[in-house]
């Protein structure tokens, strides 16, 4: 038998269990937040890369396209995949800006703003769960936090 085991003692030589670290508890809580937004843009008919597309383009409208992957925070290709698929839907138009005919201009369609407002919804929707019980003083204190972890990351960054 163990030193310290059945005698009603406590186990002496088993270290205590360190407390888990930030960066992944972070990591953790962001892949469950991330899949349950995904889940909610899907039941809205749309996806992530699709909402930051169709919000870029009705917030503020990037002149071409690859300010436009720059404001998505994807590449020039990847933006064209979804771009094509966007268009076979419906949802975007390409068209040749007349001062540069080698830019083409991505604006929404009436199914690209129908879409907009669909997931804009289920973006509303998802934002209010996450905030359920949360005071303002909460939120405002999480945001601080998460800043001073991002900038505590960026200084360790090689």
């Amino acid at each position: 038998m163990l030193s310290g085991v059945g005698n009603g003692s406590r186990l002496t030589h088993v270290p205590a269990p360190f407390p888990l670290p930030i960066g992944l508890r972070l990591a953790q809580a962001s892949r469950t937040v991330e899949r349950a937004f995904d889940a909610a843009l899907a039941e809205a008919e749309g996806s992530l890369p699709v909402w930051l597309i169709l919000l870029n383009l009705k917030v503020r409208p990037p002149a071409n396209q690859r300010e436009l992957a720059a404001a998505v925070g994807i590449t020039g290709a990847t933006l064209t995949h979804h771009l094509n698929a966007m268009d076979a839907q419906g949802l975007v138009q390409r068209t040749r800006d007349n001062a540069n005919r080698r830019v083409q201009v991505v604006t929404l369609t009436e199914a690209g703003e129908a879409a907009f407002e669909r997931l804009r919804a289920a973006a509303i929707a998802f934002d209010a769960r996450l905030r359920a019980g949360f005071t303002d003083a909460d939120l405002a204190s999480l945001d601080a936090q998460l800043h001073h972890l991002a900038a505590n990351a960026a200084v360790l960054a090689p």
